[in-house]
């Protein structure tokens, strides 16, 4: 019987996820089949080693790996005067000079409300507070490519002269030129639009097939069934990625060294995952279920956002049985924990979602008074310094309770019909068509 207690305790004096998120923040960049990403897929290996997760590998995939040249930005009337701007992944290169129309946040009943059709569709990076679901980037840009527009701006609701950046779709080239630009840009931007301005808006960029890798390791007994616990490792190439998410794959390699001693306690084998190309396009979690039989995975818990703030948030994605576990473990620990509970799929646990797999997302609910968003998440802000240490031991501690008790609970499998209904319910449905993301059989 392993004694939890002694465990739990010696993790609060154990800096093995914060010397592993150190050494990917020292990294030049982690985007997606790049030079680095390989480098830290790396690293995530040696941790994994150390915490004595036994049949470490990288296993590779293919994807499309995008290269960012440079970007510009330059409004032509009513004035001229240029403005820092950063190219979106897979943004095709190309040039556009077209009238400015300010989206206001880009939502589908805002765009028809525009004439956008043959202009540079300007968007804010947040959703109107009253709109309960948020509106992803992906579907700002497909509602507003799908509407006519030449070129897509997004300009962020943060303060601080932060251009924010973000893939345009999933591991492909998009359908016209986007960039993003600061909130201070941006409000210069829709007061251009108002007065009839136009702007000229360059791309110069490159979209090429390439590998990456994902990092598998195992531990607990040898059984058929297993859980799944998974980070992405993956950041874009402006900023460290210390939130977004080098939080989270610290996170998971503590919860692993955790797990490691809890052995005795798990009636499940678990296969715990560094996830790389998720930021353009969940391309590992699509290549890790490939390789997998889908009918031996009782559950997949994904860890993006977990460890940026103190207390921990649960997505549950249409899981009565997971809310009560979570619930419940947290509870049983004395740990806060709020929850989620509508379906979405612009994260890792989407392509087990989608197959049934009941799936966890483990996140940090933002202190109070935050701005809606990622905040500092996909800017040159996305720094270790934004980082508490403690929050990586506590979330790491909670995601090790959390899968030694699903390692041993029975949740039912996700139904398609009811998720495919929840996502219809919750408005997600037509977003994720704009974004195309809506999966084909289910027409």
């Amino acid at each position: 019987m392993t004694d939890l207690d002694a465990v739990l305790g010696r993790a609060w004096h154990d800096d093995a996820s914060w010397e592993l998120l150190t050494r990917l923040t020292e990294l030049e960049e982690r985007m997606g089949g790049h030079p680095g990403e390989r480098r830290a897929a790396g690293f995530v290996a040696e941790a994994f080693e150390e915490s004595g997760l036994e049949d470490v590998e990288l296993r590779e995939f293919e994807m499309w790996r995008w290269h960012r040249d440079y970007a510009e930005l330059a409004v032509t009337e009513p004035v001229e005067r240029t403005f820092e701007t950063l190219a979106l992944p897979y943004s095709p290169a190309g040039e556009v000079a077209a009238p400015l129309v300010d989206v206001g946040y880009g939502t589908p009943d805002e765009i028809e409300r525009r004439d956008v059709r043959g202009r540079i569709a300007v968007a804010s990076t947040t959703t109107p507070p009253e709109k309960g679901r948020f509106v992803h980037r992906m579907e700002k840009f497909g509602h507003a490519a799908a509407a006519g527009a030449e070129a897509f701006v997004f300009a962020n609701h943060v303060p601080g002269q932060l251009p924010p950046t973000g893939a345009l779709r999933f591991n492909a080239e998009a359908a016209m030129p986007g960039v993003g630009v600061s909130k201070e840009v941006g409000a210069w931007l829709a007061e251009y639009a108002e007065r009839d301005g136009r702007a000229r808006l360059s791309v110069s960029a490159t979209t090429e097939r390439a590998t990456s890798q994902n990092v598998h390791g195992t531990l607990g007994p040898d059984t058929e069934e297993t859980i799944v616990l998974l980070g992405h490792y993956d950041a874009h190439d402006i900023a460290e990625g210390a939130l977004d998410n080098g939080c989270g794959i610290a996170t998971v390699a503590g919860a692993a060294r955790l797990l490691r001693e809890m052995e005795s306690e798990l009636d499940r084998r678990v296969r715990v995952v560094g996830v790389g190309c998720e930021e353009v396009g969940l391309v590992g979690a699509e290549a890790l279920v490939d390789s997998l039989e889908l009918e031996d995975v009782a559950a997949v818990v994904n860890v993006d956002g977990a460890g940026r703030f103190r207390n921990l948030q649960t997505y549950t994605h249409g899981s009565e049985r997971l809310e009560a576990l979570a619930e419940e473990t947290c509870g049983e620990w004395g740990q806060p924990v709020s929850f989620s509970r509508d379906p979405h799929p612009y994260s890792d646990h989407w392509p087990f979602l989608r197959e049934g797999v009941p799936a966890l997302q483990l996140h940090s609910q933002p202190p109070a008074g935050a701005e809606r968003g990622r905040g500092w998440g996909h800017t040159h802000a996305d720094t270790r310094d934004k980082v508490d240490p403690r929050n990586l031991r506590e979330h790491a501690m909670l995601a090790a309770l959390l899968v030694r008790e699903l390692a041993r609970s029975e949740v039912p499998r996700i139904d398609e019909a009811e998720l495919r209904e929840r996502l219809r319910e919750s408005g997600a449905e037509a977003g994720m068509r704009a974004a195309e993301v809506w999966p084909e059989n289910w027409d």
